[in-house]
C-alpha cells in the first residue's frame, strides 16, 4: 500500500468498526494486534502494512480493498467562498469555513461578541484575530489580542471574550467536539 492510500485508511476503519459498535478492545482481540497499534491507524499516526490491514478488514467483517476504497471517498477537497455574507454586517456574524463533519473545526466571527458566555471545549482551539482586538478571559487572566495576534487554548480551559472594538474579524479554528479519544 503506498502512502496515498494509506492516509485516510485509519479514518475508514474507525467508521467501520463504529459502524458495527465494536470497542478498540474487541477488534484487537479478532485481529491479534494491539490496542494501542489500532489507535494509533485509527488516529493516522500508524500505517498498518499490508498483511496488519487484512487482519483488520477480517476482523471488521471486510476487505481489505474495501477499507481502501472507503479511505479513498474519505478524501476530500471543498472550497468555501467568500461571499456578501462574509462582510461585515449591521449586527454580528457567523461563518462556518469548513463544511461537514471532520476532524478540524473553524469558524469566522464578525461584529460584536460579548463576554457574556463562558466557553469549555473538550479540545484544543486557536484564536486569530484578523482584524480589530479582542479580550479574552482565560484561567482567570485577560488577554488583549490584537489584528494578526493568535491565542491557544488546551482542551477543557474555560474562558469567555468580547470584541474589543466595532467590526472585528476573528478566526477559530479547532478540533471538532464530535472526535473524542477512544477508551483504551
Amino acid at each position: 500500500m503506498d502512502d496515498k492510500e494509506s492516509v485516510r485508511v485509519g479514518v475508514a476503519i474507525r467508521r467501520r468498526r463504529r459502524s458495527l459498535s465494536l470497542t478498540l478492545a474487541t477488534v484487537a482481540r479478532r485481529s491479534g494486534l494491539s490496542v494501542p497499534f489500532l489507535s494509533q491507524v485509527e488516529n493516522e499516526r500508524a500505517r498498518p502494512s499490508r498483511t496488519s490491514l487484512e487482519r483488520v478488514a477480517d476482523a471488521l467483517g471486510t476487505t481489505a480493498a474495501q477499507l481502501l476504497c472507503a479511505a479513498d471517498a474519505e478524501r476530500t477537497v471543498d472550497v468555501v467562498r467568500a461571499g456578501p455574507e462574509s462582510e461585515p454586517a449591521d449586527g454580528p456574524s457567523t461563518r462556518h469555513l469548513v463544511r461537514g463533519q471532520h476532524q478540524l473545526h473553524a469558524v469566522e466571527f464578525v461584529g460584536d461578541h460579548d463576554a457574556g458566555r463562558e466557553f469549555q471545549h473538550r479540545n484544543d482551539e486557536l484564536m486569530y484575530v484578523s482584524e480589530g482586538a479582542v479580550e479574552v478571559e482565560a484561567e482567570g487572566r485577560a488577554y488583549r489580542l490584537a489584528r494578526g495576534d493568535t491565542l491557544f487554548l488546551s482542551g477543557g480551559v474555560r474562558h469567555r471574550w468580547r470584541s474589543a472594538v466595532p467590526d472585528t474579524r476573528i478566526l477559530l479554528v479547532a478540533v471538532a467536539e464530535h472526535i473524542k479519544a477512544e477508551p483504551e
